[in-house]
Parts: C-alpha cells; structure tokens; sequence
C-alpha cells in the first residue's frame, strides 16, 4: 500500500499546468494594452491646448511610468513560458503597483 506522501509527490511531479500559464499571459497583454492606452490618453491630455514645459514633462512622465510597467509585464510573459513559471519577484510586483498609483495620480490630474 503507498502512502499518502508518496501520491502527493508523484501528483507534483505529474502537474500539468493546463491553461493556467496562457490565461495569465493573456492578462498581462492585456493589462499592458489598457496601460498604453491610458499613456497615450495622459500624454495627448497634458499637450492638449498648447505645448508648454509642464505639459511635456507630465507626457514625459507618463512615457517613463509606462515603459516601467511594459518593463514587469515583459519579463512576467517571458517567465510564463517557462514549464515551471517563477513567483512575480517582490520587486516586479513593487515597481507594477506604483506604475499603477502614478496611472491613477495621471487620471486625477487630468481631471482637476
């Protein structure tokens, strides 16, 4: 008679993943799709009537906020093609939560 703890081994080494890897690729894609919007979107806001140097440096920031996030979501895809995908470092996780606070400090600046 096998044991529970040598079932449970066997069933880890078994795994398949399934889906699991492609559905999360595809949020990120799509996750990074609304971010550019949401850049061109604050870029084209902070330019809109005339050129002047806030403007600029508002559109320059959100250019760099952006390419950050584009920068995480990047290696997160890549990781995920991994046949066993690595846990999203503490920094990558970091670096996409303040990409997504300086997003949202961008909407309410556009909106004041």
């Amino acid at each position: 008679m096998t044991g529970a703890g040598a079932g449970a081994g066997a069933a880890v080494a078994d795994r398949d993943p399934g889906l699991q890897p492609e559905r999360t690729r595809l949020a990120w894609r799509r996750t990074t799709l609304s971010a550019t919007v949401v850049a061109v979107l604050a870029g084209k806001q902070a330019i809109h009537d005339d050129v002047t140097a806030a403007g600029l440096l508002a559109a320059g920031l959100s250019a760099l906020v952006w390419i950050g996030f584009l920068a995480v979501a990047h290696r997160r895809i890549q990781s995920l093609g991994a046949a066993r995908p690595r846990a999203l470092s503490h920094r990558g996780a970091l670096l996409a939560a303040v990409c997504t606070v300086a997003f949202a400090g961008f909407a309410v600046a556009v909106l004041l």
